[in-house]
């Protein structure tokens, strides 16, 4: 079925679109309809592919093998068959059926059986999502798992449908840039949230046909969103239809559990540098961006991807051929998948969830970087949630952890983010984890949103902190949009609106989030008040003076070295959000001899533009 110059593409490392060759693909031959089946087995003595077209008897339709890859064409068979492949190993022991690792498709969990589906036609990005993904663009992210964002009409799973007819809409009234979705490639099991995948080309079947995800693409665009797919090559669960032992040997995994096995996950860990592997992960990367058409991909746990003792103690795990502790497989499949992606859909981005210091993760692979466009700010965002964590009283003992992240701030492009991770496992919701009685937490809660808006990096907030969400993440319900009825939560959401649209609306806040000439410090050192207060540029010209007081004591005549006048743009304290409407009004306010009066109002962050 292969010829001479698809198996060199199949042998190829750097083939990124493997999918058009391996997997379930509806064709015509010789004038007749069907199906050819290939699927990669090297170690198996015999494939056979199995399915509602043959009572899933392994007998009747064997597949051929052409150095190690499998493939076989079975007229008859239509879009919707429901199959899967039967292996016996080289000892001839009948293998579990086992799911298609390229199938478009798959059946609802619990059943496991992959789908015949085409492959989706290509989708070109549109230039105007090209800017809005730029280095200099606003970005603001709103993480959303789809499951559990509302319920579907029938108490279930939200369609598609449902989803594209009501989650772009709210996201772009509350200024967001982009929607980021929690993994929605198929997987077993509900509770791992999508980030113990193993179809990693099947949109899941839990929102309906893998068609009609499509619609919920074309509906963000439409209302001038940028979608993100989380996408997690780092591991996969051992689920007996899956990738584990494939054809009865380690084939997808590395053999040796010091390297293939996950002790946080108990998952499999890909191996890297297994030229077909390769090429399975990096196809599946720009699979999502090039045949659906969105923006980009956030990719999950790249640092237990770089670190071979990642979450391992001395002795338990395999140095590289170095000596040295980094995964030279990975770090190349990392360089090797943003490079694609950026050659393949240019304008498109990619973003590392990456907690350690590993450098130049955001810097270009010419460069000697990992070549992704932004990373996640994981010391930022643990920083700052123990400082505000803190009594107001002793946060002057703490002061360092809001001012340390612009220490490293420009060192690479950072997004901002307060995750769904923070909000489970007994972490409190983002609301539950400020000090005080609920007039101080919400007055805590929109003091750091504004903190967060003005401090320079790109933004991320999961669903339902745009109100101050009472209570932790709960992925098996809907979130509680009955509290948007008590006016402190709405508004929470007001001020979420009004941050983002000061954000994009305004490029100093913005167009230098990752040069250190769009950052200065006027006030660093006021330990004793709880007092920040810092420049924004946009190098143009333009500039935004953003004030922070984190203590509950309204300062009158405090006084900021700056020159020119000013205007308060925003204030979180505004009765607007639910504060208490201390601040300066709307009348400018001119600085004289290079000292601008202000009113901090207690528990609040300013913005005044020139």
């Amino acid at each position: 079925m292969f010829s001479d110059l698809e198996l060199q593409r199949l042998r190829d490392p750097n083939e990124v679109r493997a999918q058009e060759l391996l997997g379930a693909h509806p064709m015509q031959q010789d004038g007749v309809d069907g199906v050819r089946f290939a699927v990669w087995a090297p170690n198996a003595l015999r494939v056979s592919v199995v399915g509602s077209f043959n009572d899933w008897d392994g007998r009747r339709h064997p597949l051929s093998n052409q150095q190690g890859f499998w493939s076989a064409f079975v007229p008859g068979v239509g879009r919707g068959a429901l199959y899967k492949f039967e292996l016996e190993d080289r000892e001839g022991h009948l293998l579990p059926l086992r799911a298609d690792p390229y199938a478009f498709a798959a059946e609802l969990r619990p059943q496991t059986a992959s789908v015949v589906s085409g492959l989706p036609t290509k989708r070109a990005l549109p230039a105007e999502r090209a800017a809005a993904n730029r280095r200099d663009a606003p970005i603001s992210v709103y993480e959303v798992h789809a499951q559990s964002w509302r319920k579907g009409r029938d108490g279930g799973f939200p369609t598609w449908e449902e989803l594209a007819n009501s989650l772009p809409a709210y996201a772009a009234g509350l200024g967001f840039t982009h929607i980021e979705l929690l993994p929605i490639s198929e997987h077993p099991f509900d509770g791992s949230w999508g980030y113990q995948t193993l179809g990693l080309f099947a949109p899941s079947r839990r929102f309906g046909d893998p068609e009609q995800f499509g619609l919920f693409v074309q509906a963000c665009h439409d209302h001038g969103l940028g979608l993100l797919l989380d996408w997690v090559p780092a591991h996969f669960p051992t689920d007996a239809h899956g990738l584990a032992r494939f054809d009865g040997t380690a084939l997808y995994e590395y053999a040796d559990p010091r390297e293939g096995f996950h002790r946080d996950w108990n998952t499999a860990i890909p191996n890297f540098g297994r030229d077909e592997v390769r090429s399975f992960l990096s196809s599946s990367a720009l699979y999502w961006v090039e045949r659906w058409g969105v923006d980009g991909l956030r990719v999950d746990a790249v640092a237990s991807m770089l670190y071979r003792d990642y979450s391992r103690p001395a002795g338990e795990w395999v140095p590289n051929h170095q000596g040295g502790r980094e995964n030279l497989e990975a770090i190349a499949l990392l360089k090797h998948v943003n490079e694609a992606v950026g050659r393949e859909a240019p304008g498109s981005m990619t973003v590392a969830e990456e907690s350690t210091s590993f450098a130049g993760v955001s810097q270009p692979t010419y460069a000697g970087g990992l070549g992704f466009h932004f990373k996640w700010n994981m010391g930022w965002m643990n920083d700052t949630l123990r400082y505000i964590h803190e009594d107001p009283v002793h946060r002057r003992f703490h002061h360092h952890l809001m001012s340390f992240g612009l220490v490293y701030a420009f060192s690479e492009n950072f997004m901002l983010p307060i995750s769904h991770d923070e909000v489970v496992h007994g972490k409190g919701s983002l609301l539950d984890k400020m000090p005080g009685d609920e007039w101080q937490q919400f007055a805590n809660l929109r003091a750091y949103l504004g903190f967060m808006w003005g401090h320079p990096g790109k933004k991320l907030l999961f669903m339902g902190q745009e109100w101050g969400q009472r209570g932790e993440w709960n992925h098996e319900a809907g979130l509680p949009w009955h509290q948007l009825d008590h006016t402190p939560h709405a508004g929470v959401r007001k001020l979420v609106a009004d941050l983002n649209h000061l954000y994009r609306s305004e490029s100093a806040l913005h167009r230098l989030d990752c040069e250190a000439t769009g950052f200065e410090w006027r006030v660093l050192h006021d330990e004793q008040q709880s007092v920040f207060a810092w420049l924004r540029r946009d190098g143009q010209g333009g500039e935004m003076l953003v004030v922070c007081n984190f203590t509950p004591v309204p300062r009158h005549g405090y006084r900021i070295q700056v020159e020119g006048s000013w205007r308060e743009r925003l204030n979180t304290d505004s009765e607007h959000y639910g504060g208490s409407n201390i601040g300066n009004g709307p009348q400018a306010l001119h600085a004289d001899h290079g000292q601008l009066s202000l009113t901090l109002p207690p528990l609040a962050t300013l913005f005044l533009s020139r």
